[in-house]
């Protein structure tokens, strides 16, 4: 297993796996529609998508979490 102290890398290669495949699946259908080799455009662009998806997670997710603890009542 992994240990604890990785978590957020964990979560981040997660959100961003899974954010990259449904985003790219619904723009690739949203720019070609279902054409034959759909598949393979798709794949190609969630392999890019995911390159950029999971520093980008890595480095918004900090500002991110600061945000909402700004946004959050804690009482």
């Amino acid at each position: 297993m992994i240990h604890k102290k990785y978590t957020a890398v964990v979560f981040s290669f997660f959100m961003a796996l899974l954010m990259s495949c449904f985003m790219s699946f619904v723009i690739t259908l949203f720019n070609v529609g279902l054409i034959d080799g759909i598949l393979i455009k798709w794949l190609k662009a969630w392999s890019f998508a995911f390159l950029v998806a999971f520093p980008t997670v890595l480095i918004v997710g900090p500002i991110v979490r600061r945000l909402v603890a700004l946004l959050i009542d804690d009482s």
